[in-house]
């Protein structure tokens, strides 16, 4: 057991796992100062404390493929598990200082991409999209030297269902040792998937449950930016806001981050890439789903290639909410996103104009589409409750961080005052439904 901020945690991952961890300790701040503390996770803000949070936990161990280059040893460089909360969540920092993962990096990080991760997280849990949740910022009070010269340093305390990844099972399988891997894989199976008959069965879940995250994003625009095989949970949440950010226009190419050059991790690649990142935990798998390797191989294809019917009917059932149909969309959605491509229109604002339109306003898109549209008779009631009015403008994320940043939290609390309400029509808010204004957008993950 261990006392972060003033309650008991249980220590269940390090003592059922303690070769996939290290014991570490939160380096020292020089003048820690909390800058956003959460009230609405169930924790005493009383307790949530710099003293409180700034204590012993574990480096959690994993591998993964990080833009499709394998690497055998990642791990928690810069943070670490405290332990579990009493309701099962995990408490994790973020920005904590090096451990024996850290490779070449400071440990550290600055306080914009942490108040990003908090803003946007806490965005993603209104949504209704499932996702780790922000508990606390706090400055640290020292620098931390990057792209841009130095920035104010930060740690970012978060809960979460776990922080078991795909890589987490990458790293047990390379070390050969299967026992190790089936331990994982129970304490797993007991946390998330408890309902599973087997390992394969746990597979699956892991799949359909990732298939069903990835469309929830691909509704929103939400662009992650770094899906890496370490940044793929097995509980099915969103999880490592780094480089993220929102379609202002529907464009599947869409790339924010300044580090993928490439654009693997573009919008419209998202279904195909965490496929690919499913395909990594089945191979890690193999030796718990069948002794025999050739009938281990065929049994998780057939696992992972479920991935994408899964992905489409989560896909159309969101859809169908969306464009307040009866029915699950067909040909209706695939030529709508043609659509909204061609014309360079802003999801969001679309969809609430087309509520919009069968009230009486103007036609958010030009052409036949909406003709075809509105013969199925959609509900503009259904409509408004699936579709939100606001989500994370990057200009404005990055206006209100800026303030933030230089001492100004004004602009950040009113941010999150309407992004935590986002189904709901705001007099006096215009401003934050309004899309960027093209101007090119790039973000940075603050290692």
């Amino acid at each position: 057991m261990s006392t972060a901020v003033g309650i008991a945690l249980e220590n269940g991952y390090a003592r059922a796992l303690p070769e996939l961890g290290v014991p570490w300790t939160a380096d020292p701040a020089p003048d820690a100062q909390l800058v956003l503390v959460n009230t609405g996770l169930g924790i005493d803000p009383a307790v949530v404390t710099p003293e409180n949070l700034l204590g012993e936990g574990v480096a959690m161990a994993y591998a993964g493929h990080q833009f499709g280059n394998y690497s055998p040893r990642l791990g928690d460089g810069r943070a670490l598990l405290l332990g579990e909360l009493p309701d099962g969540r995990d408490l994790h920092l973020k920005g904590s200082g090096r451990t024996p993962f850290a490779r070449g990096g400071d440990g550290k990080a600055p306080l914009g991409p942490m108040l990003r991760e908090y803003v946007v997280s806490e965005a993603m849990h209104a949504l209704g999209i499932p996702t780790t949740r922000s508990l606390a910022v706090l400055a640290t009070g020292e620098p931390v030297l990057r792209e841009r010269g130095p920035e104010p340093g930060a740690v970012l305390a978060r809960v979460a269902a776990s922080h078991l990844r795909v890589g987490t099972f990458q790293y047990a399988a390379a070390t050969g040792d299967v026992a190790l891997l089936r331990r994982l894989a129970d304490h797993a199976i007991a946390r998330h998937h408890p309902g599973s008959t087997d390992y394969l069965d746990f597979y699956r879940r892991v799949v359909e449950a990732q298939a069903a995250l990835v469309a929830r994003w691909m509704q929103v625009g939400f662009v992650h930016g770094v899906m890496n095989t370490d940044n793929t949970t097995i509980s099915g949440e969103t999880i490592d806001y780094g480089p993220c950010a929102f379609l202002d226009v529907y464009d599947p190419a869409t790339v924010f981050s300044s580090i993928d050059r490439g654009g693997r991790y573009a919008f419209g690649n998202q279904p195909a890439v965490l496929q690919w990142n499913l395909a990594r935990l089945g191979e890690a798998l193999l030796p718990l789903i069948d002794e025999s390797q050739d009938a281990a191989v065929e049994r998780a294809t057939e696992v992972v290639r479920g991935f994408t019917a899964a992905y489409d009917t989560a896909l159309r059932a969101g859809w169908q909410a969306k464009l307040g149909l009866a029915e699950a969309p067909g040909a209706l959605l695939d030529d709508l996103f043609a659509v909204l491509a061609e014309q360079r229109l802003d999801l969001t604002a679309t969809m609430r104009g087309l509520a919009e339109h069968l009230r009486g306003g103007p036609a958010p898109v030009e052409g036949p589409w909406l003709a075809r549209w509105r013969a199925e008779h959609p509900d503009p009631a259904a409509m408004d409750r699936a579709n939100p009015v606001y989500v994370p403008r990057n200009h404005l994320v990055d206006e209100a961080l800026t303030a933030a940043v230089a001492g100004d939290l004004e602009p950040l609390q009113w941010l999150l005052e309407v992004l935590t309400r986002p189904f709901e029509v705001r007099p006096g808010f215009e401003r934050y439904a309004v899309p960027g204004d093209g101007t090119p957008f790039v973000t940075f993950c603050g290692t």
